[in-house]
């Protein structure tokens, strides 16, 4: 099917990564072009007529109105002659719901990638937050998803503007990626670990690591309200480190999270550009183009 591709559609919102994507890929690049209505509901406009085989570009930052805009423009591009449908997804959103903490609960994460898979015929995303499962063949037909890890392109960043750096993840779940970029740039590493002191009280305990006169670099795969990142870094300052860094893959910083992470002292805040963001500093675009080529 990778030979197939000729046409890499996305939104104007996401038009920086689109253009850098299409040109790695030597693809014709279009925009879908959308209109909302009084009351709210989209109205989106497709070029006509399609390719047998093209890639939809939507990360899912923001997720539930470009859900709605997915569950349009994968059918309607049937309809104008696409047979097979590649969702690129850098952020994909809902997988961090993985079980039914209360009674009731939907877990979001099996039914969104299981419809995801009923619309496209492969889902290409980036260090999406797999908690308790191993990979999205557990929540997908296998082969229809596709994970990257941006981890070692972060670890390689980290390597060359901060040297023997350490790197620290701050909890549990981001073990992994922190693993994956240590190796990466040949550094140091530790995990922190949550503790809960109530159904509603988590407490960050860091590694017992020595950081007095170190250069600290906090590694996540995503950062939303970054309350964690900003506890982790006090707790880092205050035990002598000499700098604390911030690299996520996943720049999502609601509301002032970019700001109050500033203000606990952190020096520099890396992102890849998974999610548009100013902290972006690295490109996703070679992993991708890599997944993409080696389509069957």
């Amino acid at each position: 099917m990778a030979q197939d591709l000729t046409l890499l559609l996305a939104f104007e919102d996401e038009a920086l990564l689109a253009r850098e994507l299409a040109e790695a890929l030597g693809l014709r690049l279009d925009f879908i072009r959308r209109h909302r209505f009084p009351d709210g509901e989209l109205r989106l406009v497709l070029p006509k007529p399609l390719p047998e085989a093209v890639i939809l570009l939507r990360g899912l930052q923001q997720p539930n109105e470009k859900m709605v805009e997915l569950l349009i423009a994968a059918p309607a591009a049937r309809e104008l002659g696409a047979r097979h449908v590649v969702l690129v997804t850098p952020y994909l959103a809902y997988m961090r719901q993985d079980i039914e903490f209360t009674p009731g609960e939907a877990v979001s994460q099996r039914h969104v990638a299981r419809w995801l898979a009923q619309l496209f015929d492969r889902v290409i995303t980036l260090d999406p937050h797999l908690h308790r499962i191993a990979s999205l063949d557990e929540v997908m037909p296998p082969g229809v998803g596709i994970a990257l890890s941006v981890a070692p392109v972060l670890g390689a960043w980290i390597a060359r503007h901060v040297p023997g750096a350490l790197l620290i993840g701050p909890d549990e779940e981001s073990g992994q990626w922190v693993k994956e970029a240590a190796l990466a740039g040949g550094l140091d590493h530790a995990v922190g670990r949550k503790l809960r002191e109530g159904d509603h009280q988590v407490r960050l305990a860091l590694p017992e690591v020595e950081v007095k006169g170190r250069a600290v670099v906090l590694l996540d795969d995503m950062a939303s309200t970054g309350r964690t990142l900003i506890g982790s870094a006090e707790q880092l300052l205050a035990r002598g480190a000499a700098s604390v860094d911030v690299a996520v893959t996943h720049a999502l910083f609601n509301g002032d999270a970019l700001p109050l992470l500033k203000a606990a002292g952190v020096r520099h805040v890396w992102s890849s550009n998974a999610v548009p963001h100013e902290s972006n500093a690295v490109s996703i675009v070679p992993l991708l183009v890599d997944a993409i080529r080696a389509l069957g």
